[in-house]
């Protein structure tokens, strides 16, 4: 059985060169059935045994291990022939999280029509809601950078943030503006059946924990989630290409959710790239290329939003400003442990998957 899967992946290695090959690629080329696509940001280095970015243990332990040009993107993409899982690394940030995930969406050597979506990354993580190395499945993801902002230092006494809503003169004004208009799309719901089905198949899964993350843990003694071994549940991402952070930054974040989401959010993590990649589908789907339906997001805590009680916002920036998160190796481990177990339950039952979308109300 090895020696048949080997042989057959160089076969289709070599099929798919000769395919990126062609000016034009052949119209009799049938397109790849892909079943799900797993979606990272970055990778430190070229998928080998190294410190590993987001995208290693997917390239390595899943594995995806054909290699596929991809020139229009950050990086060659990877395939498991077996599974149909195709893995791509984005690119960090908005800019190239939408051009690599629209590239792709377009590209016709792909039939993505009734693929799963999952990002698997690290992220920051609110210790209000959750710990170091949780993983959390979101239901919403809501852009961060969209908006008017007053320095701080100008902005009237009573603000709580300089940070305003388009269409809105004070924070957190009430109605809410529309999420979709021409200012962009300011909030993205996702399939909350799926979302929930992803998690009730790895709420129970055990999440490694060492006296590393344990001494991190235990400077937030105030805020009990925060001193909880890692764990998965229900949390929302907020997107920005601005890494922030600080108490009072959480605290916006913590408002700035439910605001629009119109009180059905609750953020838990922080990350760059989730509403560009939301964005990118949202148009594929319209152009009947995907289904929006089908796609997850999942973040883990590499690091706190905010120190805790006597250290102040600047201090922990000085201690991350290089990458230094305190659970940078967790974080990327736990992206693979808690996706890992979906993308599979997915691409191995693929008669029940195919065309029911789990989680879908009957």
């Amino acid at each position: 059985m090895p020696g048949r899967r080997i042989r057959g992946a160089l076969a289709l290695g070599f099929a798919m060169a000769a395919l990126c090959a062609a000016e034009p690629a052949s119209a009799e080329a049938a397109p790849l059935q892909v079943r799900v696509v797993v979606v990272t940001t970055f990778e430190s280095n070229n998928d080998a045994a190294d410190s590993p970015g987001e995208f290693q243990n997917w390239a390595r332990r899943y594995p995806l291990p054909i290699k596929l040009p991809f020139p229009q993107g950050h990086r060659p993409l990877r395939y498991n022939e077996q599974d149909h899982v195709l893995g791509i690394v984005t690119g960090v940030g908005k800019a190239r999280a939408a051009a690599s995930i629209m590239a792709l969406g377009l590209d016709p050597r792909f039939d993505l029509r009734h693929a799963y979506w999952i990002l698997a990354g690290i992220g920051g993580i609110d210790p209000n809601r959750a710990s170091l190395g949780s993983a959390a499945w979101a239901l919403h993801v809501v852009d961060g950078d969209l908006a008017y902002e007053i320095d701080a230092r100008e902005m009237p006494p009573e603000w709580s943030t300089g940070i305003v809503a388009y269409d809105r003169s004070a924070p957190f004004e009430q109605p809410a503006p529309p999420v979709e208009s021409d200012n962009g799309i300011l909030a993205y719901e996702l399939n909350a059946g799926l979302a929930n089905w992803a998690y009730a198949l790895t709420r129970a899964l055990a999440l490694p924990d060492d006296d590393k993350l344990r001494a991190a843990r235990a400077r937030y003694g105030d805020q009990p989630n925060a001193l909880r071994p890692p764990f998965v549940l229900l949390g929302d991402t907020l997107t920005a290409d601005r890494f922030w952070l600080g108490a009072r930054m959480t605290d916006w974040a913590e408002k700035w959710v439910p605001y629009w989401t119109r009180g059905g959010g609750q953020f838990v993590t922080s990350a760059e790239e989730d509403s560009a990649y939301l964005l990118a589908l949202t148009a594929l789907a319209r152009a009947g290329r995907v289904d929006l339906a089908r796609a997850l997001d999942l973040r883990t805590g590499s690091d706190y939003t905010m120190p805790p009680k006597g250290t102040s916002a600047a201090e922990l920036l000085k201690s991350e400003a290089t990458g230094n998160y305190a659970a940078y190796g967790p974080a990327i481990e736990n992206a693979y442990r808690v996706g890992s177990p979906v993308v599979r339950e997915l691409s191995e039952h693929w008669a029940r998957y195919e065309k029911t979308v789990p989680g879908a109300t009957p």
